[in-house]
């Protein structure tokens, strides 16, 4: 999901508003508070570990300063048309592999 997102924002041109809609509380909660805590206590969680995925976290905070992003959470699984069509899509590429 972290990659998703960073690929996502690759290839949308900078400075444009984004309205970030995700069933991912991973993602959301990471982007809206959790990268500035970990900033702060050097990539470290609130328990003193290392961040896990910390090279994708680094990456998103990166390209999401490029943007003007607010955030959508959307119920996985509930019939959302395009949370719907976006895990067909993970699950074909998945299957890619």
């Amino acid at each position: 999901e972290l990659k998703a997102v960073i690929e996502a924002l690759k290839i949308i041109p900078e400075n444009k508003k984004i309205e970030l809609h995700s069933d991912s509380s991973y993602v959301l909660n990471g982007l809206s508070s959790w990268v500035e805590a970990w900033k702060k206590n050097g990539w470290k969680t609130s328990s003193k570990n290392a961040v896990a995925n910390q090279d994708l976290w680094q990456e998103l905070d990166e390209l999401s300063s490029k943007f003007e992003l607010s955030y959508q959470k959307v119920k996985g699984h509930s019939g959302d048309q395009y949370n719907e069509e976006v895990d067909s899509l993970a699950k074909k590429e998945a299957e890619k592999i």
